[in-house]
């Protein structure tokens, strides 16, 4: 089969399309024909080595496809089953395996693209929305990269909840995409100070969450942004990882709470991946979360694909094709 490798750390240019043995399944696995890749940052940290495994290694851990194979004591899932997962080994490939436990089905009528593009993007704007900070009618919630993959998705869950929606922007056209996925107020970063803005926009009392997937850039400003006893949800890195931080600074700036969740920890079990992959996966069936698919490209292009998310070049899912 082909499937993109790393042999060693470095930029977009160490992806390279190759040809490798098809993987067999273990013990309660199972193979996936994948027919849709999704492309994510946490991606990028495993090429440049801020996140650590053994070299080499095919990257990605997001798709959809049909079942081609299953190993021993597998009863989850069936040869031909049509299914996705966040949780792939070396999903950037032909072929790949993941524990048959974490592949959840695709509704009847839903595509492998939408269901590829939904999980990892759509199961963390749900975890942070119902879950890290359970949003009710009445809150006010700063969203970060509002027209980014998570960010398009967490905008309209927030308002699915009854939340106001502040989204931070770079271009205008980003402010448009965010407002149509239910942002109330955009404030374009690269011209106005958010901290000002969302102060204006509050009146004064600060938001109950915000959701930073920047880090570096807007993490410090971001506290400023909350109001007494809020929650800076802390949940990427865009932008470089955040220093080092003394905990009174969050007793000086109001009794604040901090949080860096993952979604591996809100899946954890199969019934939880379950639930919350069906919702997600239910919502965009039914029309009621709408994807906003920003490029799919052929898998041999994965390193245009780094390119483009490291660039912050686009506003949605960033999707390969095998």
């Amino acid at each position: 089969m082909h499937a993109i490798r790393v042999h060693e750390h470095g930029g977009p240019e160490v992806l390279t399309l190759e040809t490798v043995d098809d993987p067999s399944p273990g013990p309660g696995e199972a193979v996936v024909r994948m027919e849709s890749i999704g492309v994510n940052f946490i991606d990028c940290y495993f090429r440049k080595g801020q996140y650590k495994t053994a070299l080499p290694f095919t990257p990605g851990s997001e798709g959809a496809g049909t079942v081609a194979a299953v190993g021993d004591g597998v009863v989850d899932v069936a040869v031909g089953d049509r299914v996705a997962s966040q949780n792939f080994v070396g999903a950037y490939a032909e072929l790949a395996r993941a524990r048959a436990d974490r592949l959840v089905p695709l509704p009847d009528g839903l595509s492998a693209r939408d269901g590829a593009a939904a999980m990892l993007q759509g199961m963390t704007a749900h975890y942070l929305a119902a879950s890290t900070h359970t949003l009710q009618a009445g809150d006010c919630c700063l969203v970060h990269a509002a027209a980014g993959g998570v960010g398009l998705l967490l905008c309209q869950i927030a308002r699915r909840h009854g939340a106001f929606v502040i989204g931070t922007v770079s271009t205008d056209e980003k402010a448009a995409l965010a407002r149509e996925a239910g942002a109330n107020e955009t404030i374009l970063y690269t011209r106005q100070d958010f901290v000002a803005e969302v102060k204006r926009i509050t009146g004064g009392a600060g938001v109950q969450v915000v959701y930073d997937s920047v880090g570096a850039t807007t993490f410090l400003k971001g506290l400023d942004c909350l109001a007494p006893r809020g929650l800076m949800a802390l949940f990427g890195q865009s932008s470089g990882p955040v220093s080092p931080l003394d905990p009174q600074l969050l007793n000086q700036k109001g009794s604040l709470f901090l949080t860096r969740p993952t979604l591996a920890h809100y899946v954890a079990t199969p019934a939880d991946l379950r639930w919350r992959a069906g919702e997600v996966l239910g919502w965009v069936r039914d029309g009621s979360l709408r994807l906003r698919i920003d490029r799919d490209l052929p898998l041999a292009n994965a390193a245009d694909a780094h390119r483009a998310l490291e660039a912050r070049e686009t506003t949605g899912k960033v999707l390969l094709h095998a």
